[in-house]
């Protein structure tokens, strides 16, 4: 069986975590698939935006400690396979290929939303996809915790995610403790966007996703590098380089789409039926 599935309606794709039995932890086999559904789904312009969801009462466990603690060699966990730098003069460096980064950092870098419906517990690296989902919601029974403290562990590569999201305050306890925490105050860190009561998490992500399908996927793509770039800009260099963003913009095929649909009180054309 799959470990990641998937399904198509409307221009949402619903990729399901489906490793029940390992409480869909990020195995080799399951990073491989969600990354190559993934990589169908950036390349498929009917795909408008991607819903991640889980089967289960666990949305992602972290790392699949039986998968690392079983092998000394990294090509077999399918998290570290290492390659040689062929840079001349430099045999002595070595060039890392890592599924789990390219997963973590790829949500970044797409230009279509992602939805989290976080549908179970989350704890360790499962922290990481929670994080890098650009709108989240979890019911308010589900557990979150940084865990890897109690493991000899650290929340390294999520802590890339999870940081920019956090309070000093906040990240300084949750790393440290090693404790588990609700919905709830995951909402409160920043981790999710909002704790709902578990009946209304599908009427949450639905109205979520219309919002999303009702924008134009340029002005998507323009938001998410908006939401990347500016914060990590001097305040002269932002402003010019979002002055440059909205004059593309404004020139573009669908802004002149969009304004003229507003002007004549029509839905534009990316918009559902």
């Amino acid at each position: 069986m799959s470990a990641v599935e998937s399904s198509l309606d409307g221009g949402v794709l619903t990729v399901t975590l489906a490793d029940e039995a390992n409480r869909n932890a990020l195995s080799g086999r399951l990073v491989a698939e969600l990354n190559e559904t993934l990589d169908r789904a950036d390349a498929d312009d009917e795909v408008r935006v991607v819903v991640l969801t889980n089967r289960g009462s666990v949305f992602c466990a972290g790392a699949d400690l039986r998968e690392r603690s079983g092998s000394d060699r990294p090509e077999e966990s399918g998290h570290s396979a290492i390659l040689p730098n062929r840079q001349p003069g430099s045999q002595s460096q070595r060039s890392f290929t890592n599924p789990v980064v390219d997963l973590f950092g790829r949500f970044r870098r797409s230009p279509k939303p992602y939805v989290g419906r976080i549908a179970g517990h989350c704890v360790a690296g499962g922290m990481g996809l929670a994080a890098a989902m650009d709108i989240s919601f979890a019911p308010h029974e589900a557990k979150f915790g940084f865990t890897e403290v109690r493991l000899g562990l650290a929340p390294a590569m999520i802590s890339v995610l999870c940081l920019p999201k956090m309070s000093p305050a906040d990240a300084a306890s949750a790393f440290l403790r090693g404790n588990r925490f609700d919905a709830t105050e995951a909402a409160r860190m920043g981790l999710i966007t909002a704790a709902v009561p578990s009946h209304r998490l599908d009427a949450v992500v639905a109205a979520a996703t219309a919002d999303l399908l009702a924008g134009s996927p340029q002005a998507l793509a323009a938001a998410k590098k908006l939401l990347e770039r500016v914060p990590a800009l001097g305040f002269d260099e932002a402003l010019e380089w979002a002055g440059s963003l909205s004059a593309e913009l404004f020139a573009s095929e669908e802004a002149a789409e969009g304004m003229a649909a507003y002007l004549e009180k029509r839905p534009p054309r990316w918009a559902p039926r």
